[in-house]
C-alpha cells in the first residue's frame, strides 16, 4: 500500500455536527488503496446501450451506435465507460436476464462488434467495463431449461430448487419461491422478478432439515462459480477493461456467516491481479465496508439518506422512500449533515482499501433534472466532481436531459426507471437525432419538447450544462487535490443549514469547494489553521473570503459555488 503525506494539522473542523457529534481527525497520511493507477483520477461514463445510439434505423441504440459516438464521449473529458448488459436475453428486465452469457444480443450486433467497440475505445484512450450479472440469470437460459428437469444433470444444482413442489418456504426465504414451474418436483428461488431464477451459491448455514440448502463449497456450487470465472475471462479476454458487478453482495444466500460471497469476488480480485493487472472492479453492492475487501470500488446509493441528496419529493416517492427535503433543492430545505453521517461512517473505514461511488445518476433512479435550472445541475456535478472516490456520470446527464413522465412500462421499467432510460438527445431534429425509425417504432420515446436539450446545440454554447460538465471533468483530471484518494475534510456541514464547505487534500495541493444549492445567501464561518498568500478561484463564482486568524467566514450568494486553490 502506497501512501501519500498530507500537511500535518492543516485544518481544525469547528463546529460540526455531522459525524456522531465530534470533530474530525484530519491529520496523518492520505491512503492510496490498491487499484490501477489510471482510475485514481477517472470519470466513468454510463451507456444504456438500447437509447444511446441507433445505427441501424430498428428505433433501439446498438453497440455500432456507441462506436459512431465514441469520439463525443472522449470530447467530455471521461476516462471510461460502463455499459450496461448487452448479452442475448429475452429482454424481461431490460438485458439483465441474461440467456446467453457468451453472445451480444442481436438487437446490439454480434461479438465482434463488441471486440471492436473495445478497440475502437482504447485507441480514444478510453476503457470499456461491462455489466457482470451474475446473482441470476433469464429464466429461458438453456442452464435453467435443464435445471427443470426431474432427472439430475449437470444443471441441477446450478440454481437453488427447494425438494418438493407442495412446500411453501418461510421465514426469510417467505415469497421468494415460484411454484409449479417445469417438470421437476420442487419450487425455484428468484432474485429479482420471477423470471430470474436465482443462481446457487450455496447457502452460508445450511439448514439439516432441508438437503437442498447446498453449502458453499459443494461440488456443483462449485463448478458454477468456475463456469463464472470461464465468462469473465472470456471478455476480458476479448478486450474489456472489468466489470460492474449487479446485486454483488445477494450472491450467497441466508446467513453469511462463511464469507462465501467475499470469498467468490476475491478469487475474481485474484485473477484480475494474475491476468488482468489494469482491470477495474467496481460493485452494486451499497455497502464499502463489506464490498472494498474484494473490489476497488462500491456504488453507495441504496442507502438511508442518498435520496435526500439529489431527488426531489415527488420522484424518491415514486422511487418507494420518503427521506424529507434534497439538499439540491433550491428550497433550501435540505440536510448535508444526515447525508454524511451516513457516509463518513463507510469513508472512514474504507478510505485506505478502496473507492466510494456517489453516482451521478443512473438507470435505476430518476434523473436529476426534475425541474431545475442549469445552474442547479451545475452543483449537483460539482459535488459529483469533487467528493472523493471516482464520479459515474449518466449518460445525457451532461447535458440536463430531463426525467420524462408517463412512459410506457418496458421491459421491466417500472416508474419512474423508464422516464429516466429515454433515448439520447444529439440534435433537434428527427428523434432528437437518437434514431431515424418512425417515432412508433423507438425503445422508448424522446422528449418531444421544442426546448428539449441536445447535444448539438449545447456544444456551440459556451455557458451549457455540456461545456459546464467538461470544465469540471478537467479539473477532476488534472488536480492533484481532486484524486480519488485525496484527504476530504468537511468543515461546514450543520444540520438543515446551507452551505456545504469541504477540503480536499493531496500533499501541498489544497482546494477549498463551497457550494450553496439554497436560492437564499448564506454564511459560514469555521476553523481552518492554513497559511496562504491569495486563493485561486479554479470554478464558480468570486467569494469574498475574511481571514482572521485561523477564523475564515464569508457569504455565499443563492444557487452558487466556488472552487479554490489554497496556495
Amino acid at each position: 500500500m502506497r501512501t501519500k503525506q498530507i500537511l500535518a494539522g492543516m485544518f481544525l473542523a469547528a463546529g460540526l455536527s455531522v459525524v456522531h457529534g465530534q470533530q474530525l481527525d484530519i491529520t496523518g497520511t492520505c491512503d492510496v488503496p490498491d487499484s490501477p493507477e489510471w482510475v485514481h483520477h477517472a470519470v466513468f461514463y454510463q451507456i444504456y446501450p438500447q437509447t444511446y445510439y441507433d445505427s441501424n434505423g430498428d428505433g433501439i441504440g446498438d453497440l455500432n451506435g456507441i462506436i459512431q459516438k465514441l469520439d463525443y464521449i472522449k470530447s467530455l473529458g471521461v476516462t471510461a465507460i460502463w455499459l450496461n448488459p448487452f448479452f442475448d436475453s429475452p429482454f424481461n428486465d431490460a438485458g439483465y436476464d441474461i440467456r446467453d452469457y457468451y453472445k451480444v444480443a442481436p438487437r446490439y450486433g454480434t461479438n465482434e462488434d463488441a471486440k471492436r467497440l473495445f478497440q475502437e475505445a482504447h485507441k480514444r484512450g478510453l476503457k470499456v467495463i461491462f455489466d457482470y450479472v451474475i446473482s441470476y440469470t433469464a429464466i429461458d437460459n438453456p442452464w435453467f431449461v435443464e435445471s427443470c428437469k426431474q432427472s439430475p444433470d449437470k444443471y441441477s444444482n446450478w440454481y437453488v430448487w427447494n425438494d418438493n413442489v407442495w412446500k411453501t418456504e418461510g421465514g426469510e426465504f417467505a415469497g421468494r419461491f415460484i411454484h409449479g414451474y417445469g417438470r421437476r418436483n420442487g419450487n425455484f428461488m428468484f432474485n429479482f422478478f420471477w423470471s430470474e431464477p436465482a443462481l446457487n451459491f450455496g447457502f452460508g448455514k445450511p439448514d439439516p432439515a432441508k438437503p437442498w440448502q447446498l453449502p458453499v463449497n459443494h461440488p456443483d456450487v462449485l463448478a458454477l462459480r468456475e463456469e463464472l470465472k470461464k465468462i469473465f475471462c472470456f471478455w476480458m479476454d476479448m478486450g474489456a477493461d472489468g466489470i460492474r458487478a449487479d446485486m454483488a453482495g445477494a450472491l450467497v444466500k441466508g446467513t453469511d456467516v462463511s464469507g462465501g460471497t467475499k470469498d467468490f469476488w476475491k478469487e475474481i480480485r485474484q485473477i484480475v491481479k494474475e491476468k488482468y493487472p489494469q482491470a477495474f472492479m467496481v460493485s452494486e453492492w451499497s455497502y464499502p465496508k463489506d464490498a472494498l475487501d474484494a473490489f476497488h470500488a462500491d456504488f453507495f446509493h441504496w442507502f438511508d439518506g442518498y435520496n435526500d441528496l439529489m431527488q426531489k419529493e415527488s420522484w424518491r416517492i415514486l422511487n418507494g422512500v420518503s427521506e424529507g427535503h434534497s439538499f439540491f433543492d433550491k428550497e433550501g430545505k435540505g440536510n448535508i449533515a444526515y447525508f454524511l453521517s451516513k457516509y463518513m461512517e463507510q469513508y472512514n473505514e474504507t478510505k485506505s482499501k478502496g473507492y466510494i461511488v456517489l453516482p451521478l445518476g443512473n438507470h435505476d433512479n430518476a434523473r436529476m433534472n426534475v425541474n431545475r435550472s442549469t445552474d442547479e445541475l451545475e452543483l449537483i456535478m460539482v459535488f459529483g466532481m469533487t467528493m472523493p472516490g471516482v464520479p459515474f456520470l449518466y449518460y445525457g446527464n451532461e447535458i440536463g436531459m430531463r426525467q420524462l413522465y408517463n412512459m410506457p412500462q418496458i421491459e421491466g421499467a417500472y416508474q419512474p426507471r423508464a422516464g429516466a432510460r429515454t433515448p439520447m438527445q444529439w440534435t433537434s431534429g428527427k428523434n432528437c437525432g437518437f434514431s431515424t425509425a418512425d417515432f412508433s417504432r423507438l425503445y422508448l420515446p424522446v422528449d418531444t419538447a421544442s426546448d428539449a436539450p441536445n447535444v448539438e446545440a449545447e456544444q456551440n454554447d459556451p455557458s451549457s450544462l455540456l461545456n459546464r460538465v467538461k470544465k469540471l471533468i478537467a479539473l477532476k483530471n488534472t488536480e492533484p487535490a481532486l484524486a480519488a484518494y485525496a484527504k476530504f475534510v468537511p468543515l461546514y456541514a450543520k444540520e438543515n443549514t446551507y452551505p456545504f464547505v469541504y477540503a480536499r487534500a493531496s500533499g501541498k495541493d489544497i482546494l477549498l469547494v463551497i457550494i450553496n444549492p439554497s436560492e437564499k445567501a448564506a454564511s459560514a464561518e469555521f476553523q481552518m489553521n492554513l497559511q496562504y498568500t491569495k486563493p485561486t478561484l479554479l470554478a464558480g463564482k468570486e467569494i469574498k473570503i475574511n481571514k482572521k486568524g485561523t477564523t475564515l467566514s464569508f457569504n455565499v450568494p443563492g444557487i452558487s459555488f466556488a472552487i479554490y486553490r489554497m496556495n
